[in-house]
Parts: structure tokens; sequence; C-alpha cells
């Protein structure tokens, strides 16, 4: 049994995604019936969509759409991670209208995409604290280098959960273990951050990985937070660039053979049944 953490839809046709023009292998629909075909088949039992960086102005309106596929009889979806700007000052009505959809479980703004002044505003500081409280997660999606603005964000709000996004994205392509490793568990020493192992494929090279490239990454990041504190995602379409979802799945069971069936089941499903309360 699996809880996808991290499922992007991709629907041209419905809505805005300006970036996808610069990321070509990812630059096509990738619809939910695709994914629910091939994740049915792997185990995965409910999935929580994560935001796409649409345009910012159909935020909603990408929340409404995937709303409207969790609708339909036998759906995966349970619930979403939406998009935010939470260095503007619209910020608080806008939390205030997610926080009344029982669909929305929590917000994210890529980090990475963006000047690290961005975090560092105080508006953007302010703003990320009214979440505390609401029930409502946080994703941080960071680069190593970026771990130090990410403790400071996640000391400054210490009433918010975090969810660190792709075990920190680490740079298993080039083999950059011990700088990625330092800011891990520096993060890790935050008790409101949960790391999500999800999408690390998409970092190692695709011609070459197995599971026992990722099996220090998952190691450490399961050794620094705990079970309790590391929830599982697919990361799907990027996933695709690596092996793509089956391959995936397969690579965690595998890297997860020596864990005991409560370890494997606090990962895959429970941590975040309780985190999001599906």
């Amino acid at each position: 049994m699996f809880i996808d953490t991290h499922l992007h839809i991709v629907d041209r046709s419905a809505l805005p995604y300006p970036w996808l023009s610069q990321a070509p292998a990812l630059d096509h629909d990738f619809l939910y019936e695709t994914y629910a075909a091939e994740a049915r088949r792997c185990g995965i039992t409910a999935a929580l969509h994560m935001e796409v960086d649409v345009d910012p102005a159909a935020m909603q309106a990408e929340t409404d759409h995937v709303a409207s596929i969790a609708k339909k009889a036998g759906s995966l979806l349970v619930g979403a991670i939406v998009s935010c700007r939470p260095e503007e000052q619209g910020f608080p009505a806008y939390l205030e209208r997610q926080k009344a959809d029982p669909f929305v479980k929590g917000f994210r703004r890529v980090l990475h995409v963006v000047p690290d002044e961005v975090s560092e505003g105080v508006l953007f500081r302010e703003n990320i604290r009214r979440i505390g409280g609401s029930g409502l997660t946080f994703d941080l999606c960071t680069l190593p280098h970026q771990a130090s603005r990410v403790t400071a964000l996640v000391d400054l709000a210490p009433d918010v959960q975090f969810v660190l996004d792709h075990c920190g994205v680490p740079d298993i392509r080039s083999d950059a273990f011990a700088p990625w490793k330092a800011g891990l568990s520096e993060i890790a020493r935050r008790p409101n951050v949960v790391c999500k192992i999800s999408g690390v494929v998409a970092y190692a090279d695709a011609e070459s990985w197995t599971a026992e490239t990722l099996r220090p990454y998952i190691e450490h990041v399961t050794a620094s937070f705990g079970w309790d504190r590391v929830v599982w995602g697919s990361d799907w379409p990027v996933c695709t660039l690596g092996g793509g979802l089956s391959t995936w799945v397969a690579a965690t069971h595998a890297m997860l053979s020596s864990s005991s069936e409560t370890e494997r089941s606090k990962l895959l499903f429970a941590n975040a049944q309780r985190l999001w309360s599906l």
C-alpha cells in the first residue's frame, strides 16, 4: 500500500505552465488517467496532487481543476498541495480561502527558481508564520546549497509543519553526497520538518543508476529524520526522466527490503495519513 504524496498533473489544454517551454522533456500533457492506470498496478491507493507552478493568475483554477478530477468515481486523488505567493500582500486572504476548503492540505512555493531574497523578505516570513495552527503544511523545494536558508525559515516559524521535497534534491548524478549530507542533517534537527522521499531517480544518471546508487541517500534521510518523519512520493511525471513510476516503486521496495514492516508502513502510508488527516 502506497500513498503518493507528490503527483503532478499537466494538462496544457486546461492551464498555463509558462516554465514548460524551458523544459522540453516535460513539455507534454501528463494526464491523471495515464498516471492512475500505472499507479494502481504499483499498489498506490491514494495520491496528493502537487502544484505545477502554473501562471500565478491560474493558481485557484489549478486547484479547482484537480478537485474536479478528485470528485470522479474511483479517483485516487484525496487532496492537493496548492501554489501560493507568501511574498505578496494578498496572501492572508488567500490563506483564509484555502483553509475553508477541506481538499487543500498544504502549500508550496518553489524556492530554487526565485532569488533567495524572496524567502528572506519580511512579508514572506510573516505570511509563512500565519500558516501555523491551520493544519496546513508548507513544502520546501530547495537545492542543497540553500540548506542554511531552509533552517533559517523553519526556525522563524516553529508552529508550521514543513515538508522537505525530494530528499533536499541531492545531485546524485555528480555524486555530490558530502555537501548534501551535511545540510540535510542540519535540517533534520528541526522537529517541525518532515522529509519527502520522492522522485530522486530524476537526479541520478538515467542510464546507469541502480537501487544501490540511491541507497546511501535514502538511508541517510531515514537515519536523520527517523521513520516517523518521512513520507513517500512519486514526483510523477518528473520521475519519468529517471525511469518512470514503476521503476521508482520497484527501487523503493528494493531499498526497504531490510526494513521492518512497521518502518515500511510509516514511510509508505501511515505518516502521510497522520500528517494530512487522510
